[in-house]
């Protein structure tokens, strides 16, 4: 195996309801072995997720559609002078496939994603967990925080209490239902036939929100015999897995298999 990475420059992508500080570990983790690191936040979400709470519920992120984010990193990744990889979580893997597929990056990880438009499981805790971030019944005028109850149970789940709180405290966010209801649209359209760069699908074996069987379904819909297209699932790992204890295992499990694209 070669220890020569496809690219050495990484973009992280964020997923939703938290901000960019939740890719600290990993930043901290790849830039010991030699990489460039980048975590853009979303728009309006550059401060710390307390002061990000104080806004909560008439925050401008309310403002903010899928499309208005994946053109954050369209840009960012636009403005670097190579092709990096992007690693993304949750919602942020969905945009690791999008991006993909304008063939802006040179390898993606999407990281226990929420699925592009049309990929669906049937499976009660995703929709327990999914359903009250979409707002259905309320104002888009309106952001959606999630309440910890909530944190508990779709995201850090099997965690210890403290680490729950901890985390919750440090990296919940009030977001955009408008951007959460574009998993839905037009905007979340794959053409699984397309060749694409190098792309793996990390799943939590303990994941509610985004459960494994979902992961599952999203690789098995790459059709493309020439593209590299690889799927791990990971047990014991709920949504929080680049907090976990065993996050610096997983991450490691990623910059092998960059290595193995070399």
């Amino acid at each position: 195996m070669s220890s020569t990475p496809i690219c050495s420059t990484i973009v992280f992508i964020t997923g939703a309801v938290v901000t960019s500080a939740s890719w600290d570990n990993w930043k901290s983790f790849f830039e010991a072995e030699g990489y460039t690191c980048y975590a853009p936040a979303w728009p309006h979400k550059e401060a710390p997720a307390a002061e990000l709470r104080r806004q909560h519920p008439h925050s401008p992120i309310a403002q903010n559609g899928l499309a208005d984010v994946v053109q954050v990193y369209t840009d960012f990744i636009a403005q670097l002078p190579v092709k990096p990889i992007v690693i993304g979580h949750s919602f942020g893997g969905l945009i690791v496939q999008l991006l993909l597929q304008q063939d802006a990056v040179a390898a993606g990880v999407a990281i226990e994603s929420a699925p592009p438009l049309g990929v669906v499981v049937a499976n009660w805790s995703l929709v327990r967990s999914v359903l009250p971030m979409l707002g259905l019944f309320s104002s888009l005028k309106t952001t959606f925080l999630p309440t910890f109850a909530q944190w508990q149970y779709a995201i850090a789940n099997g965690l210890p209490l403290a680490d729950q709180q901890k985390y919750y405290d440090e990296l919940a966010a009030p977001e955009s239902k408008k951007t959460i209801r574009g998993a839905l649209s037009l905007d979340a359209r794959i053409d699984f036939r397309r060749p694409h760069a190098p792309l793996l699908f990390l799943a939590g074996g303990a994941d509610r929100i985004m459960p494994a069987a979902l992961n599952r379904a999203n690789h098995r819909r790459y059709q493309h015999a020439g593209s590299v297209t690889d799927y791990q699932e990971l047990p014991g790992r709920s949504h929080a897995l680049l907090g976990q204890s065993t996050w610096r295992e997983d991450a490691a499990f990623v910059q092998r298999w960059l290595a193995a694209l070399s």
